[in-house]
């Protein structure tokens, strides 16, 4: 999955406090509203209160029955859960379509498939795509949860919206590394060649990309100045480290081919990838030393979504406790996760089970994560 799938600030990286709720659903609506609700052009309809309510969304969404989604494989962040739970509350077929797809493809697919019954209804891109190259292909829609997601996560107008993320990590292959770099510098040794791979394509996949991004801030760059994250990776391929394999899925690590894999760390454990415990006991993550790269995730409704009622359903259930707890429990730090902490309201064993991170995370804002995924992308042509 995966500028992109795929870009997770920690808790303690996004210095906000967010206030955690869930699905607010009333058991008793009126005539009235559910009268209105069969009058809703929800494909227009920016907020659940503005179409009659959180009742009369889940009605027409039901009536829909179904809802598209693409780029999401189920051992990813936890979303086969997240979609189970889904159609089991709300009785909604989920179609998931390329599960093992890029940013850059669900962006496509908006664009190729539109105007047919397979279209993406939501998507679940890295931050590039929020401003490039199209927004306009986006639905404006503010969640119940929208006052309490900060400022800096989010569109004003209701676009896109952070949620989830983590931190760029290594992940080893210690049957054929025997000791794992602990630093963005050490990835240069020529004890590493062949080594070094990556989650899909520079360029294509947020992870990729901000391998890249990463490699700049540790090595004299800045959030404006990726010139040497770029060279970095051009000096990686030019000394034989760079490993072209795309280490997308589960059989190519078992296989050998990802000696050291760059990737989020809520993706880059056994278990996330499902390897067998065999593999797991060689298999070791670190979180390198230097600048800790954290990114977010951005969702998104399709302005010309088939299921417009139920794009937003879908929406309002990952911003509620239980979608929260969900991607959580799969590695990932929500957008809300600050709350839930605070209220007590987070998986406990699932918070403690986060990757220790030492340091102050870099964050990147949208704008200039968008600026430097454009140029990157121009300097690793596909």
């Amino acid at each position: 999955m995966s500028v992109i799938k795929r870009r997770v600030g920690a808790s303690a990286a996004v210095a906000v406090v967010i206030a955690a709720g869930g699905l607010g659903i009333s058991s008793i609506a009126s005539a009235k509203n559910h009268k209105s609700a069969k009058k809703v052009n929800w494909s227009t309809v920016t907020s659940a209160k503005a179409g009659g309510g959180m009742a009369a969304l889940i009605k027409a969404a039901k009536a829909e029955g179904n809802l598209n989604v693409i780029a999401l494989p189920a051992d990813w962040a936890n979303y086969g859960t997240m979609i189970n739970t889904f159609e089991r509350r709300y009785h909604i077929k989920v179609h998931s379509y390329n599960p093992n797809g890029t940013s850059a493809q669900e962006i496509q697919a908006l664009k190729q498939d539109r105007g047919r019954n397979s279209e993406p209804d939501v998507i679940d891109v890295g931050e590039t795509y929020t401003e490039a190259p199209d927004p306009s292909l986006f639905a404006p829609y503010k969640v119940a949860t929208w006052n309490m997601i900060p400022a800096a996560a989010k569109d004003p107008n209701g676009d896109w919206y952070n949620d989830y993320g983590g931190y760029l990590s290594f992940g080893c292959d210690t049957a054929v590394v025997k000791k794992c770099p602990t630093s963005w510098k050490a990835l240069l040794s020529p004890q590493y060649k062949g080594d070094v791979a990556l989650n899909g394509a520079i360029g294509q996949a947020a992870a990729a990309t901000d391998a890249v991004y990463a490699a700049a801030l540790n090595n004299g760059g800045s959030l404006t100045n990726v010139k040497p994250g770029i060279a970095f990776f051009n000096k990686l391929k030019s000394n034989g480290n760079f490993n072209s394999t795309d280490c997308n899925a589960a059989s190519v690590i078992e296989a050998n081919q990802c000696p050291i894999l760059i990737n989020w760390d809520y993706l880059n454990s056994a278990k996330s990838y499902g390897l067998p415990a065999s593999f797991a006991k060689h298999w070791k993550v670190i979180d390198p030393n230097g600048k800790e790269f954290a990114g977010y995730y951005v969702q998104a409704i399709s302005k010309y979504a088939p299921h417009p009622a139920a794009a937003r359903l879908w929406e309002e259930f990952l911003y509620s406790t239980t979608g929260q707890n969900i991607w959580l429990e799969g590695g990932a730090r929500p957008i809300e996760l600050p709350a839930l902490v605070k209220k007590g309201m987070e998986n406990k064993k699932a918070y403690s089970a986060l990757p220790k991170v030492t340091g102050t995370p870099v964050l990147p804002p949208v704008g200039a994560s968008a600026k430097a995924g454009t140029e990157i992308a121009a300097a690793f042509p596909a």
